[in-house]
C-alpha cells in the first residue's frame, strides 16, 4: 500500500509514476475522496467539540436546578448531525481506502518503460545446447521415461493437472534437497508454511484485489489456496515489530502452490509448464529500507547460482513497468532455454516490494529515527516443474534418456534417467 502522506505531499511525482503503470487517473479519484473525507472529519471534530461543550452546560444547569431544555434540544440536534457526518465519513474513508488498496507500488526509476514485450536483457549465460537429433519436448521425454501422465490426471482433476511418477519423483526430491541445502548455506531458514490463508494475507501481500481471479477460494471457510509461499512467508511479519538487529530475516518456503490460471486459456496446455498445482521453493526477505536494493541483487545471484549448477542456458530480464505485479517496485526474471520449444521461458522471478507489503501487513522495525516500515523481497529459488522441464530438455539424449546434473546426484537422483 502506498503512503497516503506521500500522495498528498508529492502528488506530481506519484502521478508521473502511476501513469507509467497505466493507473494515473485513479490518483485523482483518490485525492478527491481524501480531500472530501478530511473536510468531513474536520466538521465531525468541530460538531463533537460543540456537543461536548453544550453537554457540560446541561450538566451544570441540572446541578444548579435550572431549566436546560433549550440546551438539551441543541445537544440532541448536534448528536443527530454528528451521527450523519460520522456515517458519511466512514463511507468516504472506506471508498478512499478501497481505491488506495487498488493502486500498485511505485516503480523504481531504473525500471524499463513499456509492457510485457519490453523487458531488457541484462545478460545471457551459458551456451545454447546443440543436438545432432531433433530435440524432444519435456512431455514426450517424460512419457518415454514413464514419468508424466496428463491424460489420466485430466480424467480425475481436469485440464492442467499431471501425475509425476517414478524417475521424475526422484528428480524432484533431489532438486528440492539441493535447493534447500544451497539456500541454508546462504542464510535462508527453511519453512514449510500453511498453504491455506485468510483474506487478510492476500490483501497484505497485494494479491487482492488485483489477482483475485487467479486464486482458488474455499467458499465454506473463508480461506484461500496460495499461488506462492510468498503469501504465508510475508505473514510471518503480520502485525509485528521486528528488531533492527534481527534484520535481514531470510526464509525459504517449500510448498505446493495453486493457481486458477484465469485468462491463460489455450496457452501452454501441453505438459506441465502451466498447471493449476505445482511445487515451488520461494525465497523471502524482511530487511531495512537501506539494504533492499542490495538484497534484491543477492536473491538474483542465488537464482543464477542454482541455474548455473544445473547446467542450464539462461538469460536475465529486467522487467518493464507495465509487466510488474502490483507489489513490485522492480523485478528481474531468469528465463531458461527450452530446447523442446526453441525459446527462453521464465523459470524464476525476484521482486523488490519496498515498503508496499509491509504497510498493508503493518510490519515495522525500530530504527534510529523512530519506527519505520521494513522492506520485503521475494524470489523463486526453484519452480520445480519448470526447472525439471529445462533439465529434461537440456540434458536429453538421442534415445530419450536424460543425463542428470551431478549436483542432483548428491541428493539422491540417479546419474541418468532411462527409458521405461
Amino acid at each position: 500500500m502506498l503512503d497516503l502522506r506521500l500522495l498528498r505531499a508529492d502528488t506530481e511525482r506519484v502521478r508521473t509514476d502511476l501513469t507509467r503503470r497505466g493507473v494515473g487517473d485513479d490518483l485523482d479519484r483518490l485525492l478527491d475522496l481524501d480531500r472530501t473525507a478530511r473536510e468531513v472529519r474536520t466538521r465531525v471534530e468541530e460538531v463533537r467539540a460543540e456537543r461536548g461543550r453544550i453537554s457540560k452546560t446541561v450538566g451544570v444547569a441540572k446541578r444548579e436546578g435550572r431549566n436546560a431544555h433549550a440546551e438539551q434540544e441543541q445537544a440532541r440536534a448536534l448528536g443527530d448531525a454528528l451521527a450523519a457526518d460520522e456515517a458519511e465519513l466512514r463511507e468516504l474513508e472506506a471508498e478512499r481506502d478501497a481505491v488506495l488498496l487498488g493502486l500498485p507500488n511505485l516503480a523504481e526509476p531504473a525500471t524499463p518503460d513499456g509492457g510485457e514485450d519490453d523487458a531488457i536483457t541484462l545478460r545471457v549465460v551459458g551456451t545454447q545446447p546443440v543436438f545432432d537429433f531433433a530435440p524432444r519436448d519435456h512431455l514426450e521425454i517424460g512419457q518415454l521415461l514413464g514419468g508424466i501422465d496428463t491424460e489420466q490426471a485430466a480424467k480425475i482433476s481436469g485440464a492442467r493437472f499431471a501425475y509425476l511418477m517414478g524417475p521424475l519423483v526422484r528428480l524432484q526430491l533431489a532438486l528440492v534437497g539441493f535447493a534447500v541445502d544451497l539456500l541454508e548455506a546462504h542464510g535462508f531458514t527453511p519453512v514449510v508454511p500453511p498453504v491455506l490463508v485468510r483474506e487478510e494475507a492476500m490483501f497484505g501481500t497485494g494479491f487482492f484485489p488485483t489477482d483475485r481471479a487467479s486464486i482458488y477460494a474455499l467458499a465454506d471457510d473463508d480461506l484461500y489456496l496460495v499461488g506462492t509461499s510468498e503469501v504465508p512467508l510475508a505473514g510471518l511479519g503480520y502485525e509485528r515489530i521486528l528488531e533492527e538487529g534481527e534484520l535481514p530475516l531470510r526464509y525459504a518456503g517449500i510448498s505446493t502452490c495453486f493457481r486458477r490460471e484465469a485468462g491463460a486459456a489455450g496457452r501452454d496446455t501441453r505438459g506441465i509448464f502451466r498447471v493449476h498445482q505445482f511445487d515451488k521453493i520461494e525465497m523471502f526477505t524482511f530487511t531495512n529500507p537501506d539494504s533492499s536494493a542490495a538484497e534484491h541483487l543477492r536473491i538474483l545471484a542465488v537464482q543464477e547460482e542454482i541455474l548455473g549448477a544445473l547446467g542450464l542456458h539462461y538469460r536475465v530480464q529486467d522487467i518493464a513497468v507495465g509487466d510488474l505485479g502490483a507489489s513490485a517496485a522492480r523485478k528481474f526474471d531468469c528465463e531458461a532455454w527450452m530446447p523442446g520449444q526453441g525459446r527462453f521461458r521464465e523459470v524464476t522471478s525476484c521482486s523488490n516490494c519496498t515498503d508496499y507489503q509491509a504497510r498493508r501487513l503493518n510490519c515495522r522495525t525500530r530504527a534510529e529515527g523512530g519506527m519505520q516500515f521494513v522492506h520485503t523481497l521475494n524470489g523463486t529459488a526453484v519452480a520445480v516443474g519448470r526447472t525439471m522441464i529445462a533439465i529434461l530438455e537440456t540434458h536429453q539424449r538421442a534415445d530419450g534418456s536424460v543425463a542428470v546434473p551431478e549436483v542432483l546426484q548428491r541428493f539422491g537422483a540417479p546419474a541418468e534417467l532411462l527409458l521405461a
